[in-house]
């Protein structure tokens, strides 16, 4: 089955479970970047704003087609306890999404709040079904089991089958 990880990393966190994701389960790996980089102060006062209301950032890739995955992973940092813009540009950029399974993902420095709800409120508008989410804490994200549990549904869903000791 065809597994395609959708995500954007401000810090380089998301992409370390991002790549870990592509690593163990394989797929497509699509890194969300903004046309227009945010500065550090930028992403504290504006990002962070845009982020609360929901607001998309442009972002490349412009259109996300995903019509040959059956999985799709979606990771997000959390920005102001929701989905980064550059995520919600991404879910307004794919296509071909209607039927899909999704499993998410947030990264976070306490507490993700209310990113994965809204996250997948805005997904199912788009006719995705999501199956699981996760978040990871600045603890979680170094916890081998927490990320092993994301793997391991990624696997699970995608159809990806495990190897298991002889």
């Amino acid at each position: 089955m065809a597994i395609t990880t959708i995500f954007y990393s401000y810090s380089g966190v998301t992409r370390g479970i991002a790549e870990k994701i592509r690593s163990e389960c394989g797929g497509e790996l699509v890194e969300v970047e903004v046309v227009k980089p945010y500065s550090t102060i930028i992403a504290y006062s504006k990002g962070c704003y845009r982020a609360m209301r929901g607001e998309p950032d442009v972002i490349r890739p412009s259109a996300i087609d995903v019509s040959g995955s059956d999985l799709i992973v979606i990771g997000t940092p959390v920005w102001a306890f929701r989905a980064s813009p550059a995520i919600n540009g991404a879910v307004e950029a794919l296509t071909g999404c209607v039927g899909k399974t999704a499993i998410l993902f947030a990264t976070c420095g306490a507490d993700a709040k209310d990113t994965i709800p809204h996250l997948a409120e805005a997904l199912k508008a788009k006719g995705v079904d999501v199956k699981e989410s996760f978040e990871f804490d600045k603890k979680g994200v170094e916890d081998k089991d927490q990320i092993d549990a994301l793997i391991a549904a990624v696997k699970s869903a995608g159809g990806v089958e495990t190897q298991t000791a002889a």
